[in-house]
């Protein structure tokens, strides 16, 4: 079943939605995962992903090794209702003065660039950086809308890009980031 849409906007073929929700719960052909370096697994998106999707997720993680900050790895769904998580690795934030803008900028045209290579039609994202690496989410929404859609604006394969936002604060936010970029449009 699909999660309601709040708010969506088209950029070249393809539609970028804005849902709240639970990821794991979304079905699309990739999710990308907020990942730690060691692709050790760990809290909030990760750990839901790795619970939900079963153990061949971590053991495929575990053969990859490491991921740097900025930069994303693919590995199968285990059972989660898609064909890949990709796993992309955001900055923690200190003070947007340390290259945080372009590392993680890096984690989603990574992701993107994952999902190209693999015929992803359908993905998910989370709001990556947001949360234990403590990423301020009106900067993330607009750094990861703009990515996003500079991305769907040239010849991707992309047909539907999904923001699943777990709370209501950060929905408000990446909407009115939406805004600002498809103005810019």
């Amino acid at each position: 079943m699909r999660e309601p849409y709040v708010t969506e906007a088209t950029f070249g073929a393809a539609t970028l939605r804005l849902i709240q929700g639970n990821i794991v719960r979304v079905t699309a052909d990739a999710l990308v995962n907020a990942a730690n370096s060691g692709l050790a697994g760990g809290g909030g998106v990760d750990g839901v992903i790795h619970r939900a999707g079963g153990p061949t997720i971590m053991e495929e993680c575990r053969k990859i090794g490491r991921c740097p900050t900025g930069d994303a790895v693919i590995t199968g769904a285990g059972s989660l209702p898609a064909k890949y998580v990709i796993h992309a690795v955001a900055p923690f934030y200190q003070d947007g003065a340390h290259g945080e803008p372009d590392l993680l900028r890096g984690a989603y045209t990574a992701s993107l660039a994952l999902a190209e290579s693999h015929d992803v039609r359908t993905l998910a994202f989370p709001s990556l950086g947001t949360g234990a690496y403590r990423y301020p989410v009106s900067l993330a929404a607009t750094i990861a809308l703009e990515t996003v859609a500079t991305h769907l604006r040239g010849p991707t394969k992309l047909v539907e890009v999904t923001f699943v936002l777990f709370s209501a604060p950060d929905l408000a936010a990446y909407a009115a980031a939406l805004a600002h970029v498809f103005e810019g449009s």
